[in-house]
C-alpha cells in the first residue's frame, strides 16, 4: 500500500504521466536526503526544484486544462499521485505546488481568454502563482476584504494587503480577491508580483516556503486583468478551494508513507532491555494501528478522486467527499504520526531524519483550505439527506483515465448544498458485513439516525457549535467507512486489514460518542445514546499477526540515500 521509491511505477496511469512521476522521484533521491534537510534547515528557496519543473514542463503538464492547451490536460488522478510524490519529499516542495493550483483556479474559471492564454505561457515558461485570498485582519473571510478596487478614467486601481499568500514572492500572476468601491461588488484579478505597484512586504512563516504578505498600492489593472466580477467572483473564491483542498490528503498520505518507513526500519533494528523494540505489545499496536489508519487514508483518498472527476451539474457529492478528505485525512496523518513518534521517541527529534521535519509538517495540512472546525460545520450541512434521502445513481467507476476534468472550471454557483443527495450508504456495510467490525461498526453508524429522530438536537444545542462539531465527527466517520470499503472492494484490499481498519474506527466512534455524552448541553436522551455506543471491537489474534507481518515487512525496505 505504500509508495516505494525503490519499485515507484503508477501503472494505472498513462505512459508520459509515469514517465514524469518517475522523474519527479528520481530527482529527489539524486538530491539525497542530506541536501533536503540541510535545504529546510537553512531555509533555501528551492530554486534547483523550480529549474526542474521548468526543464520537464511539470507545472505546465499537470495544471493546464485542454481547454486551454489540447495538447495537455487536468486529470485529478494524476494530480493526486503527483502530490503525494510531493508530500513524501517534502511539503514546501508541494507547497510550491499547491499554491499554484489554487492561483490557477480562478483563471480556469473565468471567461478571460486573454488571461488564460498569458497564464498557459506562464506555466510554460516554469511560472508558478498565487492566490490573494486571505488577508490578515479577516483570514479567509472573503465577506470582509478590505482589498479595494477604484474605477477610474483608463479602468482600475487596486490598494490593499494579502497575507499568507504563498508564492507572493515570485508569481507570474497571482488572483487577488477584492471588491469594488462604488458597488460593493466582489472581483477577482490577476497581478504580477514583480510589478513596481507590488509592494512584498515579508514571509510570515520562518521556512523554506515563502508565505508573503504583500500590498497593492494603487496597482493599475484594465478589464484585462478582471477575472471575475460579483456572484461569479464569490463562487470563484469557494470553488477554486474546492478543487485545491484536495491535494492536501495526498500530501499528508506521502508525509506518512516516508515516516512510516523511518520509524518501522529505526524500531525493528533496536535493541531495548534485551529485546527488539517491536517485541513489546504496545508497540505492535501503534504500528498497527498507524498502518491501519494510513491505509483507510489511501483508500478513501483514491475513492473520493472517482467522484470528483465523474461530477457535473447533478451529481455533486465531491462536495461533501472533498471536505472530508481536507478535514478527516489530514487528521488522522496527525494521528499516524503520533503513533509512529510514540514509539521511536527521541529519534523523533534528530535533525538528520525527515522524520523530524514530517512531526512539524504534518501539523499544517488540518489547518490549511479552512480549519478542520471550518470543514465539519460545511460537512453538517449534508447529513440529512445523507443518512434519510438516498437517491439512485449510476455508479461510479475507477477513473484512471487520461481525460481531462473540465467540470472543475465550471462548477456553478457555490450554493444549495442541502439539497445535494446521496446514493444509499448502507449497501456496501451490508456487503462486508462478514467482517465482524464492519458489522460492529455498522451498527454505530445506524444509531445516528436514531439518535436524529429520537433524541435530535434542540433549539439551543443547534446554536452549539462545540455540541454539533461533535456530531459531525460521528457522521463523519460514516461516510470515511463507506468510501473506505468501496475502494477497497475494487482494490480487493486483504481482509485482515480491512477489518483491522474497522476496529479501529469502532474505538474512534465510541470516542466521540462518550466525548458527547460529557459536553455540557447534552440531555438525558442523548447521554444515554452515546453509553450504549461505547463497544469494544472484535478482537482476533491471527487477524493482528497478519498485519503486523506486513508491518514488518516494511522494515529496511525504503531508506532514502544519504
Amino acid at each position: 500500500m505504500l509508495l516505494d521509491p525503490n519499485h515507484y511505477d503508477p501503472a494505472h496511469l498513462d505512459d508520459e504521466t509515469r514517465r514524469l512521476l518517475r522523474a519527479t522521484v528520481d530527482w529527489f533521491e539524486a538530491r539525497g536526503k542530506r541536501q533536503l534537510i540541510a535545504d529546510a534547515q537553512d531555509k533555501v528557496w528551492y530554486t534547483e526544484f523550480l529549474d526542474f519543473v521548468k526543464r520537464e514542463k511539470l507545472f505546465a503538464t499537470f495544471c493546464t486544462p485542454a481547454s486551454v492547451d489540447g495538447t495537455k490536460r487536468w486529470d485529478a488522478a494524476r494530480n493526486a499521485a503527483f502530490s503525494e510524490v510531493l508530500g513524501f519529499y517534502g511539503l514546501q516542495y508541494w507547497y510550491a505546488w499547491q499554491v499554484t493550483v489554487l492561483g490557477l483556479g480562478p483563471i480556469w474559471m473565468s471567461g478571460n481568454e486573454e488571461a488564460k492564454q498569458k497564464a498557459a505561457a506562464l506555466l510554460d515558461s516554469g511560472a508558478v502563482f498565487a492566490f490573494g485570498l486571505s488577508e490578515k485582519e479577516h483570514g479567509a473571510d472573503v465577506y470582509s476584504t478590505d482589498m479595494i478596487v477604484t474605477k477610474t478614467d483608463d479602468g482600475y486601481r487596486a490598494s490593499g494587503s494579502k497575507y499568507y499568500i504563498g508564492n507572493g514572492n515570485v508569481a507570474g500572476m497571482v488572483s487577488v480577491f477584492g471588491k469594488l468601491a462604488d458597488s460593493d461588488e466582489y472581483v477577482f484579478f490577476a497581478v504580477d508580483s514583480q510589478h513596481e505597484n507590488f509592494e512584498l512586504i515579508k514571509n510570515v512563516v520562518d521556512s523554506q516556503m515563502f508565505v508573503s504578505e504583500f500590498r497593492l498600492d494603487d496597482y493599475p489593472i484594465t478589464d484585462a486583468d478582471v477575472l471575475h466580477r460579483g456572484p461569479d467572483a464569490f463562487s470563484a473564491a469557494l470553488n477554486t478551494v474546492n478543487v485545491g483542498k484536495f491535494n492536501l490528503c495526498t500530501a499528508s498520505i506521502g508525509i506518512c508513507e516516508h515516516s512510516f518507513y523511518e520509524a518501522i526500519t529505526h524500531a525493528h533494528n533496536r535493541i531495548l532491555y534485551g529485546n527488539p523494540v517491536t517485541n513489546f505489545p504496545h508497540v505492535r499496536q501503534n504500528f498497527v494501528d498507524a498502518y491501519a489508519r494510513l491505509t483507510a487514508m489511501k483508500l478513501f483518498a483514491d475513492r473520493s478522486v472517482d467522484y470528483f472527476r465523474s461530477a457535473n451539474e447533478n451529481d455533486r457529492r465531491y462536495l461533501l467527499f472533498n471536505p472530508i478528505t481536507k478535514m478527516k485525512v489530514t487528521s488522522e496523518g496527525e494521528n499516524v504520526i503520533d503513533l509512529l513518534w510514540d514509539v521511536i521517541a527521541a529519534k523523533g527529534f534528530e535533525k538528520d531524519t525527515y522524520f523530524t521535519r514530517a512531526t512539524a509538517d504534518i501539523r499544517a495540512l488540518p489547518k490549511l483550505e479552512g480549519t478542520v472546525h471550518v470543514n465539519l460545520a460545511l460537512v453538517l450541512k449534508f447529513m440529512p439527506n445523507y443518512l434519510f434521502n438516498p437517491k439512485a445513481y449510476d455508479e461510479v467507476p475507477t477513473r484512471h483515465d487520461a481525460t481531462d476534468d473540465d467540470f472543475f472550471w465550471h462548477q456553478g454557483p457555490a450554493r444549495g448544498l442541502g439539497k445535494i443527495q446521496f446514493h444509499d450508504w448502507e449497501p456496501i456495510y451490508a456487503e462486508h458485513a462478514h467482517l465482524p467490525n464492519v458489522a460492529l461498526f455498522h451498527e454505530q453508524a445506524n444509531a445516528i439516525k436514531t439518535l436524529l429522530t429520537t433524541a435530535a438536537p434542540d433549539a439551543d444545542q443547534q446554536k452549539d457549535l462545540d455540541f454539533l462539531l461533535n456530531l459531525g465527527h460521528l457522521f463523519t466517520l460514516v461516510v470515511y467507512g463507506q468510501l473506505v470499503l468501496e475502494q477497497a472492494k475494487i482494490t480487493k484490499t486483504d481482509q485482515s486489514v480491512l477489518d483491522q481498519i474497522f476496529d479501529v474506527l469502532v474505538r474512534d466512534f465510541a470516542g466521540y460518542a462518550t466525548a458527547l455524552h460529557g459536553k455540557a448541553s447534552s440531555t438525558e436522551a442523548q447521554q444515554q445514546w452515546a453509553v450504549a455506543q461505547i463497544r469494544k471491537p472484535h478482537v482476533d489474534q491471527a487477524r493482528f499477526d497478519a498485519v503486523w507481518q506486513q508491518v514488518e515487512a516494511l522494515s529496511g525496505r525504503y531508506e532514502m540515500r544519504p
